[in-house]
């Protein structure tokens, strides 16, 4: 279910990443161009702490997750769906929980890590719940700057042995 990047795959990823929903649920909100989604890209592929991979789901892309911070216990994860594409197809829902459920396996399996962590706007309180419902555990709390606005930021964290 979770696969490499492939270079077609990268445009795709640039416009679910654009949808506005996505970008009010993120750390960046202003919209990603071609040549900065470029820029990334070549920056990430080079980062051994960093791993982007594809989720699909009945052998289409729906999804991406992302490893960053990558050490041989720990990292903390990511992802974005897309959001057209799945809700018009009813399979929103469904298509998350499999990427999470993906998600985690993959840390805890051939990542080979004991914690997963992450970070959730607190006003993400959808995305909250189905953390919690796969056992992650809120660990703290703090402010940061997303686009010149003071946010509040839930960090969640997993345990191999919880999972």
């Amino acid at each position: 279910m979770l696969r490499s990047v492939r270079d077609d795959d990268l445009p795709v990823m640039r416009r679910w990443r654009n949808h506005p929903r996505v970008r009010a649920a993120s750390f960046t909100t202003h919209e990603i161009s071609e040549g900065e989604h470029a820029r990334w890209w070549e920056s990430t592929r080079a980062d051994a702490r960093k791993l982007v991979l594809i989720y699909d789901h009945e052998e289409a892309a729906a999804g991406v997750v992302t490893y960053s911070g990558l050490s041989s216990e720990s990292a903390t994860w990511g992802f974005y769906l897309d959001l057209d594409g799945l809700e018009q197809s009813g399979e929103l829902l469904r298509v998350w929980v499999g990427l999470e459920r993906a998600a985690i396996e993959y840390a805890f399996g051939p990542l080979g890590l004991t914690t997963l962590r992450g970070e959730v706007l607190a006003c993400n309180e959808v995305a909250l719940r189905l953390h919690r419902r796969f056992g992650f555990v809120e660990a703290g709390t703090y402010r940061r700057d997303v686009d010149g606005v003071s946010r509040d930021v839930v960090t969640i964290r997993l345990r191999k042995e919880h999972s």
